[in-house]
């Protein structure tokens, strides 16, 4: 089979697409399907992603009628390509990781089979172009630090990257059932892999992305914001509960 897929969810993100710049990296990409997945958007995202699978032949839109959030787009994006793909990723629909730096995380995959999941990592290193707000970057480093230390217990550096491959078989079991939370799914998703699969530290890897660049404003409210602490609680004790 030797197939991958990307998803990448979208909501109101009809200001922020250009049709020229997706339809100019789809279809360079040809190797790589695309799952465009409209997560209930109340503007006129649908009829964008739309009109760019209607010309392009490894591109597909998948219209989800409510809005559910990006941890569940995702999730019944996986679902609804399953059995298609070797490999599945997710990225962002800002781009603000570039497609050439997913397909770098996918080669990375293929060169280690041993790895159900690679994780792109922002980490800003001399000679990389990791552009992001100092407030961000700031807030990420200490909640990076909490969740590898009290949640995961394992040296994670970037679990909210938005930049994942995962095996597809292997996202068959950690996407079949809904998240706890809207957008730190990815702790979770981390949590579920750790618990179904004793080899944790050898069969995922972080891999340091070249380019990552912030884009605009984040969709995530301050009141969101506000509440991490419990989201992080309600999935620590869920996954405690879990394996007691």
């Amino acid at each position: 089979m030797n197939k991958s897929l990307f998803i990448i969810p979208f909501y109101n993100e009809e200001k922020r697409i250009s049709s020229d710049e997706y339809l100019q990296i789809i279809e360079e990409s040809e190797e790589i399907d695309f799952l465009l997945v409209n997560d209930g958007s109340v503007d006129a995202t649908l009829g964008i992603l739309k009109g760019l699978s209607d010309k392009l032949s490894n591109c597909e839109t998948y219209d989800l009628s409510q809005n559910s959030g990006k941890a569940e787009a995702i999730r019944k994006g996986m679902l609804h390509a399953q059995n298609q793909y070797d490999y599945i990723g997710y990225l962002d629909a800002d781009f603000s990781t570039p497609v050439s730096e997913m397909i770098k995380l996918l080669d990375y995959a293929k060169r280690n089979p041993h790895l159900n999941i690679v994780l792109g990592s922002r980490v800003k290193l001399l000679g990389n172009q990791v552009i992001r707000s100092q407030v961000r970057h700031y807030f990420g480093r200490i909640f990076a630090t909490v969740i590898s230390k009290f949640i995961l217990r394992v040296p994670v550096y970037d679990t909210q990257c938005g930049a994942k491959i995962i095996k597809a078989d292997v996202a068959k079991t950690l996407f079949e059932k809904p998240f706890l939370t809207r957008w730190i799914f990815d702790v979770e998703m981390l949590l579920r892999y750790k618990t179904t699969y004793p080899n944790f530290l050898t069969t995922a890897s972080e891999y340091p992305l070249d380019i990552w660049i912030e884009k605009g404003k984040t969709s995530i409210k301050l009141k969101e914001f506000l509440i991490f602490p419990f989201q992080i609680l309600k999935i620590y004790f869920h996954y405690s509960k879990k394996n007691s």
